[in-house]
């Protein structure tokens, strides 16, 4: 007998969508993804783009997570606080049109410190509860805005945002170092000399200047300039977490940004457990749909 479609659940980002329809049981019957993120939709056009999700995936209730959810989606769901585990996120859902929930994301504010995330908490719930990651985990998740988050007896404890891959884009298109960086980033020994030079820094930007002077002053040739300054970024960001010699990170990302990250992790003395992040949305959606009313 074919399976049934339950539900379709949706990671719903700031420039990419991935939706997939569910059975029951959690097994995924189709999917599809696109660029219909937030940024990409106008306000008023919510509805009509459920309706489209449902005349190509079926007339199932829609339970979506990420950026949808924030003051530039569809509706500001207010977060939950840290820690956070499945239930809180499902006691915060929000109905937001008939068969329609969405997800809250979790705020940090502890010790002065203030951070906050939409949809990276389903995936670091989600592979936790399903086995992927152990209840104590460290999460890395590479993107314009990279995640660490930190589990403590299955629970989202304490995480951090870091602007690494935003900043990467800032200083390759403004600034002094316009023009200098659109050669290919690799992981080779200019990458390494920069996660080198980025994991000791405390003068990260004087570190990023000397890219510039290097070229200039003939020491490093031009098409190194870019992996050296992602080096830079990238160790500086890996280096500022505490501890890593010898203790697994879980990578919840795939690609050549991961693979960087990866090759950082491990040049801090980390291990490296890469896992499915669309797997481990998936789960996590699933166990907070078996929490709702």
């Amino acid at each position: 007998m074919t399976a049934k479609g339950a539900y379709i659940a949706v990671d719903w980002g700031t420039t990419n969508r991935r939706a997939w329809l569910m059975a029951g049981d959690g097994a995924v019957l189709a999917s599809e993804s696109d660029g219909r993120g937030v940024l990409a939709i106008d306000p008023a056009a919510y509805d009509a783009e459920v309706a489209g999700l449902r005349s190509r995936l079926g007339d199932h209730p829609i339970l979506a997570a990420g950026m949808i959810g924030s003051t530039r989606g569809w509706r500001d769901i207010p977060y939950v606080d840290a820690p956070a585990d499945l239930a809180a996120l499902a006691r915060g859902s929000v109905d937001v049109a008939p068969g329609v929930t969405i997800l809250p994301g979790v705020a940090l504010r502890t010790n002065g410190r203030a951070d906050v995330m939409r949809g990276e908490e389903v995936q670091a719930l989600g592979a936790t509860a399903a086995g992927l990651a152990p209840a104590d985990a460290l999460f890395c998740q590479p993107g314009t805005h990279c995640k660490w988050i930190a589990m403590a007896d299955g629970a989202l404890a304490d995480f951090a945002t870091a602007m690494t891959g935003e900043l990467f884009a800032l200083v390759k298109a403004h600034g002094i170092l316009a023009g200098m960086l659109d050669g290919p980033v690799a992981d080779g020994p200019a990458f390494h000399d920069g996660l080198a030079r980025g994991m000791r820094a405390r003068d990260l930007t004087v570190a990023l200047f000397e890219v510039r002077a290097a070229v200039l002053l003939g020491m490093r040739p031009a098409a190194e300039a870019a992996s050296l300054a992602s080096g830079i970024l990238i160790g500086a960001d890996v280096g500022a977490q505490a501890e890593l010699s010898g203790r697994d990170v879980h990578l919840l990302a795939s690609g050549a940004l991961a693979d960087l990250y990866a090759a950082a992790i491990v040049a801090a003395g980390g291990r490296v457990a890469a896992l499915d992040s669309h797997a481990a949305f998936r789960a996590g959606i699933h166990a907070i749909r078996e929490l709702l009313p």
